[in-house]
């Protein structure tokens, strides 16, 4: 069982917090079952023949007993409670771990909603179970099985009754089980659901809005949200019948123990103190049944949690360090790439093909291109976020296969084609490629990237709030703030994916003169829909359906490279091409 292999292994580090625990339920138990033979003494010894004496002094052991009995409970608790917070706290820090590693692919393979919803809900349905499990599943088999012995040694003539009494208690079980635990695993698959309509219409609020498709979504969270609700009332419905059920088994049990027994104490083969303790023997036989049902019901939603959960841990990246990375002998910052091809699993072609091209460092080199001709996949090699299906990317002149990928990353400083803020404040989201820069240096990206007025005007200035997504800033001052990030971290290759779009012609020109001095040695590469912004590098590659069409100046490409004068042309007029 999934479930079995996950506890396993994550409750192993905290064996001994367990075999203590195992200690004082074991001992409350033993004494719980020892209080009814006391009561049952007390009856016959004492209240019977009037020997309050024997009363006082068995009663003065049942107090402390029971006294002995709580603090064991208590401490029981404890150490269920800490040993199932921990088991969870490891085991989500272990589905954290693993989805950092994840590529892109492996991402898209669960989507952002459902991991969301394994790393929380899933490992809290386990988390719940195993508080339950580590208390109830030790106390039940236990006081089940000792009540039975008890109970034939109080009155083995009226034991034939949990003949009875347990088997229709397990045969109803049986029931509810086989009919809940495809419930509760569709009911997993619906909290995802539910997790991915709201990200999506929290995310994309105010496209919603403008569109007008406000009741479209409230619709579509509603049929959801219905969904989810429908499946948790049917399983509701059948836990309902599920405890009176389960009370009248043992309502009806002790009538006939009270019934049956009467005539032993009337005939004088029991006495009344032993039917007495046999009555409460058999309520605790039935209540230790229902203690299992209780974790029974948690049991298979536990297990579905579990299946998904190990969906995770069990995945190997796509996309994973080698055994005995190679390190860079220096950080040039060259990027080479040689007959370099990619293409995605079940694709009819490639999406870049024999890519051959070197980008050196202290340059500004630019990709262009019409609209899926590439230019985010070529950039996504480097850094490997995808691996090429053939051909090799060089970095510091070590292939990127061979590299770690933090010592990969550690030397590339990347802005992606959305801007992305972390919350918190600005100098936070600066210092996030750099965690020991200074605020001159801060102050001094903000100036290169064109960002230092307007965070000039912001209240606290570095010390400005920052909301999550950076979604109290304007989609060109989340650019600017992206580029001054990288800055920061003084990477030995730049990667800027299309993140001028939202810049005016005269902030743009200005930010990419002061990248010239500000990137010092480093490689710069900019991928670009706009002439405008790539006309001045020093080497323009320019990409038609995955392959390169031409590389070059601008001035050279316009005399050789007929796609490059035809984007040329559609922006800027024919007079530019000439």
């Amino acid at each position: 069982m999934v479930l079995v292999r996950l506890l396993q292994k994550y409750l192993r580090p905290y064996a001994h917090q367990i075999a203590i625990l195992v200690v004082l339920l074991v001992a409350q138990t033993v004494g719980n079952l020892y209080l009814p033979n006391l009561n049952a003494d007390i009856i016959n010894n004492g209240v019977v023949v009037g020997n309050l004496h024997y009363i006082l002094h068995t009663g003065e052991w049942m107090i402390v007993l029971t006294l002995l009995i709580g603090l064991c409970a208590v401490v029981a608790i404890y150490w269920a409670s800490r040993v199932a917070m921990g088991a969870g706290a490891d085991i989500r820090e272990a589905v954290f771990t693993r989805v950092q590693g994840f590529s892109a692919r492996d991402m898209n393979t669960f989507g952002t909603a459902s991991l969301i919803t394994r790393n929380t809900n899933d490992i809290q349905q386990i988390q719940l179970f195993l508080q339950m499990a580590l208390t109830m599943m030790v106390i039940a088999p236990i006081m089940c099985f000792g009540g039975i012995v008890m109970a034939l040694h109080e009155g083995a003539q009226l034991s034939t009754l949990l003949l009875v009494a347990v088997p229709v208690m397990a045969i109803f079980i049986g029931i509810v089980m086989v009919k809940v635990v495809p419930q509760f695993r569709s009911m997993q698959t619906k909290i995802d659901r539910i997790n991915e309509v709201l990200r999506e219409q929290i995310t994309g609020v105010r496209v919603i809005r403008a569109f007008v498709r406000n009741e479209f979504e409230a619709e579509r969270f509603a049929a959801a949200n219905s969904d989810l609700t429908d499946t948790s009332l049917s399983v509701n419905r059948v836990f309902a019948l599920m405890l009176p059920t389960m009370m009248a088994i043992l309502n009806l049990s002790s009538v006939a123990v009270v019934w049956f027994g009467g005539r032993l104490v009337s005939e004088g083969s029991m006495p009344i103190g032993n039917l007495t303790a046999f009555l409460t023997y058999i309520l605790q036989i039935l209540l230790s049944v229902m203690m299992a049902v209780m974790v029974a019901i948690l049991l298979p939603r536990a297990a579905a949690s579990a299946e998904r959960v190990m969906e995770v841990l069990d995945t190997t990246p796509v996309i994973s360090d080698v055994l005995s990375p190679v390190a860079p002998s220096e950080l040039s910052g060259q990027v080479r790439f040689e007959d370099v091809s990619f293409e995605y699993p079940g694709s009819e072609r490639a999406i870049v093909e024999g890519l051959t091209f070197t980008l050196e460092p202290g340059a500004t080199s630019a990709i262009i291109g019409g609209t899926g001709s590439g230019k985010t996949t070529l950039l996504n090699l480097i850094p490997r976020f995808f691996d090429a299906t053939e051909g090799h990317v060089f970095v510091n002149n070590v292939d990127v296969r061979d590299q770690a990928r933090e010592v990969l990353w550690s030397s590339l400083g990347i802005v992606p084609q959305t801007a992305y803020l972390f919350n918190g404040t600005v100098a936070s989201n600066l210092r996030f490629g750099r965690a020991d820069a200074t605020d001159e240096e801060l102050w001094r990206a903000l100036e290169i990237a064109q960002a230092s007025d307007f965070v000039l005007a912001m209240p606290g200035g570095l010390d400005a709030r920052i909301d999550q997504g950076g979604t109290n800033v304007s989609g060109g001052q989340r650019q600017r703030l992206s580029i001054a990030r990288s800055l920061v971290k003084h990477p030995s290759v730049y990667l800027f994916d299309d993140c001028f779009s939202a810049l005016d012609a005269a902030t743009d020109a200005r930010l990419r003169a002061a990248l010239k001095t500000g990137t010092g040695n480093a490689s710069v590469v900019i991928v670009a829909q706009r002439v405008s912004t790539i006309m001045h590098a020093d080497q323009i590659i320019v990409l038609d359906n995955g392959g390169i069409v031409g590389m070059g100046t601008h001035a050279e490409l316009l005399t050789r490279c007929e796609p490059y004068c035809e984007i040329v042309v559609s922006q800027l007029g024919e007079d530019a091409a000439r």
